[in-house]
């Protein structure tokens, strides 16, 4: 089947709050004004300007032709679609359909999990640059953010830096880490060896894991994403995990996600406190396009999408780095996300972030800020866009931007 990844959608009027920058109480609409003559693309809110998958688009169309949408409970089906899918995709052989929980969005599963685990003013260990949701979600529930920067090695790739771990864990008395796997904004898809080695120190103090884990399926250039309660039987026992195809299929605004949960009494209690609102409950079009994206159907659309992702990384990185002297770029190993450091060109330049940011958003570059990322002088670019588009977008960064 031939798949359009070239054509760019007008999402404006179609209930896009990426497209139409409606205010929100989540997310900070990028400052600036987009000149005459230029049209915004919409590349600061982290879901794709693709189409989703046609199996998604059956599935959802076969329901829709049953008028009836009455109270239901998730089928069999639905979580045969979801072990299969990760029986396929990662290897696991082990998942039940007693493991697997519904949440209303990863950050919601994210949320229950927290309350569960930590007490409120309790220190969480969160890595940096850090993805916004979790700032957000740590400080609207109240509790401590304690930040473990990542690190570059010599060949330009984030690390964790496991002796600040430990010594932050140590000082602040930490029993509860927020990990995220593949990680965003940065991209790295985190080596084996490397989740071994951030789990036994989790272990040795007596650390419990909230693991987003929704980039697993968007993992690039050969990386294979492993699941982080895979590593060891006490990884297994003492993660929660979350997972959607929101990201992968572009489902956010069906709202649909589901936590892994192996350990018997932190799934109860963490059920328990995801019910108290009562409304923690599974839209039947968001079954229904799960079960439409986890299919064996899917795949070739879902490699045909990675491709072109990964010719935008690709070329996104390549311009920078040959054309924008000063500007550090970090080449993701997965996700569509692509994360700039201007510190070093703002000082060149005698420039401010905002000034850049704005100047893009000018010329209809709508991107986001870093600072809310704990990058105080960085940029966030979402790269899931048709190719021709995105040479047009470095373009204008080129002639009227970074200049």
């Amino acid at each position: 089947m031939d798949y359009d990844f070239t054509t760019m959608p007008d999402r404006r009027g179609k209930d896009s709050i990426a497209a139409d920058m409606n205010k929100n109480d989540f997310w900070t609409i990028p400052k600036g004004v987009t000149k005459p003559g230029f049209d915004q693309v919409p590349m600061w809110i982290a879901d794709m300007n693709f189409p989703t998958c046609p199996t998604v688009m059956e599935a959802l169309e076969e329901r829709m032709k049953h008028p009836i949408f009455g109270y239901f409970v998730p089928s069999e089906e639905y979580y045969h679609a979801v072990i299969r899918w990760h029986k396929e995709s990662f290897g696991t052989d082990d998942l039940s359909s007693a493991c697997i929980g519904y949440e209303n969005g990863v950050l919601g599963g994210v949320t229950s999990a927290l309350h569960v685990l930590c007490g409120t003013g309790e220190p969480v260990l969160v890595h940096s640059p850090t993805y916004s949701g979790f700032t957000t979600q740590l400080k609207r529930n109240g509790f401590r953010i304690i930040l473990s920067p990542l690190k570059m090695d010599r060949d330009g790739i984030w690390r964790m830096d496991f002796k600040d771990m430990e010594e932050k864990i140590k000082e602040y008395h930490i029993h509860t880490a927020l990990f995220c796997s593949p990680h965003n904004p940065s991209g790295r898809v985190w080596e084996r060896w490397e989740l071994e080695q951030a789990m036994e120190s989790f272990r040795a103090n007596d650390v419990y894991v909230i693991s987003d884990e929704i980039w697993a399926d968007l993992t690039l250039f050969g990386h294979k994403h492993i699941p982080t309660q895979s590593v060891s039987e006490d990884a297994r026992d003492r993660t929660v995990a979350l997972y959607s195809p929101s990201k992968t299929f572009n489902l956010a605004g069906l709202v649909g996600s589901y936590h892994i949960i192996y350990n018997p009494r932190l799934r109860d209690r963490i059920r328990r406190y995801s019910s108290l609102c009562h409304y923690n409950d599974m839209n039947v079009l968001s079954m229904r396009a799960l079960m439409g994206a986890y299919q064996p159907a899917s795949r070739p659309w879902l490699a045909r999408l990675k491709q072109e992702l990964e010719r935008n990384v690709i070329y996104a990185c390549d311009f920078i780095e040959t054309r924008f002297p000063g500007i550090r770029v970090y080449r993701p190993q997965g996700t569509f996300i692509l994360l700039l450091d201007c510190e070093d060109w703002c000082k060149n330049h005698k420039r401010t972030i905002d000034e850049i940011l704005e100047n893009g958003v000018g010329v209809g570059v709508i991107w986001r800020e870093g600072a809310v990322f704990h990058v105080p002088c960085g940029i966030r670019m979402n790269l899931a866009l048709p190719h021709e588009k995105l040479v047009e977008v470095f373009s204008r960064l080129h002639q009227y931007v970074f200049r």
